[in-house]
């Protein structure tokens, strides 16, 4: 039995041996082949491998952190061993598919049929795999066109601040009106992810895994619209159907593949390129971005590819829909909507309203009802017996006028001004004329051309302001905003939202000797707003203000008082902030500051804007008036 045994392993391995041989042969065949051709230096090779030329020394990175993902040992940097590395894997003999086991065939498709077209694979010298699992989750998409989804930005949560990007897969059998059933692809923090401030300092860091995701568009959209009440809007794209299904290969083959996130770079808007880049290599949509990518940049600069857009779809928000019905209400009607909330029975309130608005006030109480049950503004028991009664009423009455759509904003948000931002000024302080040059990364502030971002957000990181005062012969920081953010929404007698702010930077303090120090300030506050962007907006805060330096007593100063403002736009391009703040300092450093401040912007385009500042400072018993005139570009 032993011998016929041993004879057995001896026939199988000679009768094996010339086709490991022949494989052998075939694999230095195409390695050649490839390096003949100078493969692993092109473009869609560098797409599929995510390799990024190095900022400082000559050669390239993979961003890919996952160590899976590249298959030789060099591979994160050297693309040739790589590819040299891929070829000898997609040889491994044939294997059973399970949920965590695939040949690499299939395990790294879109690299596989890239390098079976440049090549030409002989089927015979290295047969295809099956790969079912692929096959089946391809024809269960059924894609036919893709659709770069922008949620707006949302100021309520550090993660998304500036607005997100995913990717929808449309599918053949779908339209507008099934659009929901079609899946996204998303990159984002993984679900062990934090909030708030913890959030934004760890992904600074890249202490977190990002990784692409596929669900239900719908579950995105709940969401993004219903739970956050973030405006959507959906930019088709032009691709072709093999730039699709090569987008898809790829897209398989990241699965679960770890990338460090980084909030200012290696993002969600970052990476959705670079998956655009591998459908079309043409696309050079990553190179312009090193150091800061925001999502509306990266939407703009898709909407700038020639013939890349075929249609913008923008789908507001429950809270946008119900703003926009409210609006249409008589003042009458409001009290009658508010009555309808509490538990007066509708037919009642509603006996003197004709049966064509009846239905407008229903359907605008149940809305305003779950807002404000979502919003934790009232017990979800009550709300939910009170939406009853309410659709309960609508469902007796079988005509009526429908509220509107809300109309769709202009310029839409790749048509607002560009984020990063260059100013040049000229001055006047205290007796001193100054040349001013300011630079900010990005990203929005209250006064920048209107249009595109949300309005009453204010969002800047790296403010850096330098003045060269005159006959001084130096240059000075005056100013360094490293995060200021700016909430200014306005209330009403059905919204109440509260108005905030924080900022936190290198500012210049007057001492009592007359001269400028540096200090690390950390100013912020809440309060309240009143009014419409149609007109002027009042506003009032509490404000706290910490600073910190060598120079004050006691090294600190803290500080609390009130600040009033008003902010106008008496025409589209023309913005007017009026704005006064005291800080009485009673811990540390003891002194009170009074400041009033004049702000005006006109907006010549959407990329420039001249500014003229006035202000009225009063710190230390001593008094000092400026004024500058500044160009700003955006870019």
């Amino acid at each position: 039995m032993s011998r016929l045994i041993i004879f057995l392993a001896l026939f199988g391995l000679l009768a094996s041996s010339p086709v490991f041989s022949a494989d052998a042969d075939y694999l230095q065949t195409l390695t050649a082949q490839a390096r003949a051709g100078g493969l692993a230096e092109t473009r869609q090779w560098r797409a599929l491998m995510h390799y990024r030329d190095n900022l400082i020394f000559p050669g390239v990175t993979g961003q890919a952190d996952d160590p899976a993902f590249y298959l030789a040992a060099a591979g994160k940097t050297d693309p040739a061993a790589e590819l040299e590395a891929s070829l000898k894997a997609f040889f491994a003999p044939p294997l059973v598919e399970t949920d965590s086991l695939q040949h690499a065939q299939c395990k790294f498709i879109a690299r596989y049929q890239w390098l079976r077209e440049v090549l030409n694979f002989d089927p015979h010298r290295l047969p295809p795999q099956p790969c079912p699992r692929f096959h089946a989750w391809r024809d269960a998409l059924n894609a036919r066109s893709l659709t770069l989804v922008f949620p707006s930005a949302y100021i309520n949560n550090p993660s998304s601040m500036f607005g997100h990007t995913l990717l929808r897969v449309d599918g053949a059998d779908q339209d507008e009106r099934t659009r929901l059933l079609a899946y996204a692809i998303n990159y984002a923090v993984g679900p062990d992810g934090d909030n708030g401030v913890l959030f934004t300092f760890k992904s600074l860091i890249g202490a977190y895994p990002g990784v692409f995701s596929l669900s239900p568009y719908y579950v995105k959209v709940k969401e993004y619209s219903d739970m956050e009440n973030r405006d959507i809007w959906e930019y088709r794209l032009n691709f072709t159907q093999e730039e699709i299904d090569r987008l898809l290969m790829h897209a398989w083959e990241l699965g679960p593949t770890r990338f460090d996130y980084y909030f200012f770079d290696e993002n969600c808007a970052y990476h959705l390129l670079s998956l655009f880049e591998v459908a079309r290599p043409s696309l050079h949509l990553t190179d312009r971005f090193r150091g800061w990518v925001i999502p509306v940049d990266t939407v703009r600069s898709l909407a700038e590819q020639q013939d890349m857009l075929t249609e913008v779809v923008y789908r507001p928000a429950n809270n946008t829909r119900l703003r926009a019905r409210l609006a249409e209400l008589s003042l009458h009607e409001r009290e009658l909507l508010h009555a309808l909330l509490t538990d007066a029975p509708p037919r009642t309130v509603l006996a003197d309203v004709s049966a064509v608005r009846q239905p407008l006030l229903l359907e605008g109480a149940y809305a305003l009802l779950r807002y404000e049950a979502s919003e934790g503004l009232r017990d979800h028991a009550a709300a939910a017996r009170r939406s009853r009664e309410l659709l309960l009423a609508r469902s007796h009455i079988s005509a009526g006028e429908e509220g509107s759509e809300p109309p769709v904003p202009t310029p839409r948000p790749d048509q607002g001004h560009p984020t990063r931002r260059l100013a040049l000024g000229l001055g006047r302080e205290h007796g001193r004329d100054f040349q001013s040059l300011a630079l900010r990364p990005a990203y929005n502030d209250l006064l920048d051309p209107a249009g595109g971002y949300t309005e009453g957000a204010q969002i800047n990181f790296m403010d850096i302001h330098l003045r060269h005062y005159q006959n001084s012969g130096r240059v000075a920081l005056e100013k360094l905003a490293l995060v200021d953010i700016y909430s200014l929404a306005p209330r009403d007698d059905f919204f109440k939202p509260v108005s905030w702010k924080i900022n936190t930077g290198i500012a210049r303090t007057r001492l009592r000797d007359d001269e400028r120090a540096a200090v690390f300030r950390t100013n912020g506050g809440a309060g309240l707003a009143w009014g419409g962007w149609d007109g002027a907006v009042v506003y009032g805060f509490v404000e706290a203000t910490l600073d910190v330096g060598a120079r004050l007593d006691g090294d600190y100063a803290l500080g609390l008082g009130p600040s009033l403002g008003v902010f106008v736009r008496p025409l589209p391009a023309w913005k007017i902030n009026l704005h006064a703040r005291l800080q009485d300092y009673r811990f540390g450093d003891e002194h009170t500051e009074r400041e009033f401040r004049l702000e005006q912007s006109v907006s010549l385009s959407r990329r420039h804007a001249i500014r003229l500042n006035l202000s009225s400072l009063r710190e230390r018993g001593a008094e000092r008036a400026s004024a500058e005139l500044a160009w700003h570009w955006y870019f």
